[in-house]
């Protein structure tokens, strides 16, 4: 299926300088499972396209395929949850153990593109509390996602900002960037792929301006989403609304 949105610019001098700037204070978080593939590919990009990086984290959650070695084998702290326990507490874990000011976040599937992680620093003003970078304003290239996660994704968005009274157009996306002052990570519960829409949701409530860059999306490196489009879709439904009745 062809599905293709705006393409995203080039990254510009002032992105990169406000990326160089930022980046001694960020801790990159990379929840992984079974990406033995693509994990090494993912860190270097991030190491490149960041120079003085503050820490790599990778959370290895229950791999089977070596993924936590190869990670290990370029440098990086790994933090290794066994057995499997799924995306939401591989990012929780990664979160209570990061450092930084700044959290940022990709998947490890090779997905997304590090290199353009200087376009989501250089969004990250001081009265910026998140950054998305949303594949919805960006570039779907073929076979990046299926109909019926497309679908859901969209349906999901919509209903967040019903919810929230927000504007995003990509709630669900892996790669982005949250002060850690924005977020209280003892009231985070997400197991699963409810994460990304339970980090928004804490964001918002708490007062804390999120805005979206657009992104490229490729398809995966290697390995297959654990994604269940009605188990997992029914969960992120019910954080949601769980969310807005508890915040009344």
């Amino acid at each position: 299926m062809a599905v293709q949105t705006t393409a995203a610019s080039p990254i510009t001098d002032r992105e990169r300088h406000a990326a160089a700037a930022l980046a001694p204070r960020v801790s990159l978080v990379i929840p992984a499972h079974d990406e033995a593939p693509t994990i090494a590919a993912v860190i270097q990009a991030a190491r490149l396209a960041l120079p003085g990086l503050g820490e790599v984290l990778v959370v290895d959650d229950g791999s089977t395929d070596g993924t936590a070695q190869v990670a290990q084998s370029v440098g990086v702290r790994v933090l290794r949850l066994e057995p499997n326990r799924g995306k939401g507490e591989a990012l929780r874990a990664g979160i209570a153990e990061a450092t930084g000011e700044i959290l940022a976040f990709i998947d490890a599937d090779g997905q997304d593109d590090p290199a353009e992680f200087p376009r989501l620093l250089g969004a990250m003003t001081p009265d910026v509390a998140m950054v998305i970078g949303s594949r919805f304003i960006g570039t779907l290239y073929d076979g990046s996602i299926t109909r019926s996660h497309l679908i859901g994704n969209k349906a999901i968005t919509r209903v967040f900002n019903l919810l929230y009274g927000t504007r995003i157009t990509d709630t669900q996306a892996g790669f982005r960037l949250v002060r850690r002052a924005a977020l209280d990570p003892t009231l985070l519960r997400a197991m699963r792929y409810e994460i990304e829409t339970e980090l928004c949701l804490h964001v918002v409530q708490r007062g804390g301006r999120v805005v979206e860059v657009p992104v490229t999306r490729a398809p995966r490196g290697g390995g297959a989403s654990g994604f269940e489009t009605a188990r997992d879709g029914l969960r992120i439904m019910r954080r949601m609304v769980v969310g807005r009745l508890l915040e009344r």
